[in-house]
């Protein structure tokens, strides 16, 4: 039977080494725990080796990377950025476990069983080898950084160094769900209108490759003078069906260029710009932009982490480089030791209504409140910029599909119009 040397630490925290006869590591562990032992480390003895399950496992997985090839084995094991409401999901869940008394080993092997979607059962079972091992759960995490951003990481540390894990936990699901919430709202509020566009689209392509030539060759063999819309209508189709490849090179062309802009920093920093400052969707922007930060900075530094560590985080979640810059330069004042107030006031982004509330709890010293507030009133203006945009683009987006669809049905109407007037000209003259 094969041997495995381990490291463990009483409940007195005093380290004892031995060494365990089990068939493979989980039953080391299992014993260990038994014991009333925490394990820290449990690895195969020198000399021994592996029991017959772990190999088993190890060999077949082996046997299934060597099937795959390399680009497809990196596609399948690629773990992805979960989103905001699974987050929110699997912090509340662990959250609760640890809130029942459960040790931090028995809550994040539940969790492993909870299989949260969006995060595999893996990122549990790692996060417990890690901790078994003597990681700290933020230590732990940190090593999953596709999972746990810089914000998750210096949060659920800053929980563990005031003994308020649970509590933490809980705020960052709020956190997170406030966030996804947000998130939910802007992408509802595009749907309709991208919908309505989608389907106008398709009917005035679908009109001008299948319609119009059933009636073209009807007004082929009448020799009339054609509507001017008429005209212009065939002049538009016949080029669409002749010229659609140069047109979708044309368009691929554009979109090429545009990404290679957008992947210059220059192009970033003037794509930031004009996002902010764009008619009705800038006011979007911002408003979103300043509740994030401010949502982010207040729930850091309301969990303990120091100012510039928050900042610094905060500066890295905003995706806006003009905000980013910004917050990078009141990060360097104020560790020249200004306030954090005055350098926003001077960077000329941020709202006045921010720089006052900011030095308000200052003066008070309860910025975190302070920022709450703010986090609340942007998100409640959110919300009612959105209801106001997607009245105001639907709307636009129905007159602009019923000017095309006018437009063509016009055109057929005028032709069967001149063509009904032909006939019955000819008709009169014969009699």
């Amino acid at each position: 039977m094969p041997q495995f040397a381990y490291k463990a630490r009483r409940r007195s925290g005093e380290l004892v080494e031995g060494l365990l006869d089990v068939t493979d590591r989980a039953a080391a562990i299992a014993q260990i725990e038994r014991l009333g032992l925490f394990p820290v480390a449990v690895e195969p003895a020198k000399g021994g080796a592996a029991g017959p399950a772990e190999r088993a496992d190890t060999a077949s997985k082996r046997a299934w990377a060597a099937l795959l090839p390399p680009i497809l084995r990196r596609f399948v094991e690629r773990q992805r950025r979960p989103k905001l409401s699974e987050l929110a999901t699997f912090t509340r869940q662990l959250a609760n476990l640890l809130k029942s008394g459960m040790p931090m080993t028995v809550a994040l092997n539940s969790m492993a069983h909870l299989q949260t979607k969006g995060i595999s059962a893996e990122v549990s079972r790692q996060l417990r080898r890690d901790v078994m091992e003597g990681y700290s759960l933020s230590d732990a995490m940190a090593r999953q950084p596709v999972i746990f951003s810089d914000l998750y990481v210096n949060m659920v540390r800053a929980g563990e160094q005031s003994g308020a894990l649970v509590d933490v936990l809980r705020r960052l699901a709020d956190h997170y769900e406030r966030f996804a919430q947000v998130e939910a709202r802007f992408k509802s509020a595009l749907v309709y209108p991208a919908f309505v566009a989608v389907v106008g689209i398709a009917i005035v392509i679908f009109f001008m490759v299948k319609l119009l030539p059933t009636f073209l060759t009807i007004f082929e063999g009448m020799q009339i003078q054609l509507p001017l819309m008429t005209r212009m209508l065939i002049g538009f189709s016949n080029g669409f069906m002749r010229y659609w490849w140069l047109i979708g090179l044309v368009i691929l062309a554009a979109y090429v260029v545009f990404k290679r802009f957008q992947a210059t920093e220059e192009g970033k920093r003037k794509l930031d710009a004009w996002k902010m400052n764009a008619p009705v969707f800038g006011r979007i922007v911002q408003l979103n932009i300043f509740g994030q930060f401010a949502r982010t900075l207040g729930t850091l530094l309301e969990n303990g982490v120091p100012v510039l560590t928050a900042l610094k985080i905060t500066e890295q979640t905003i995706p806006n480089r003009i905000v980013r810059d910004a917050i990078a330069r009141t990060r360097q004042e104020v560790t020249d030791g200004k306030t954090i107030a005055q350098p926003l006031a001077r960077s000329k982004i941020f709202p006045q209504l921010m720089i006052d509330l900011i030095k308000l709890g200052e003066e008070s010293g309860d910025v975190p409140g302070a920022l709450r507030n703010l986090a609340d009133t942007y998100e409640d203006e959110l919300s009612v910029a959105l209801r106001v945009m997607t009245n105001l683009i639907e709307p636009v987006i129905i007159i602009i599909m019923a000017i095309g669809v006018g437009f063509l049905l016009l055109s057929v109407l005028s032709a069967m119009f001149a063509m009904t007037a032909n006939i019955g000209g000819a008709m009169g003259g014969v009699r």
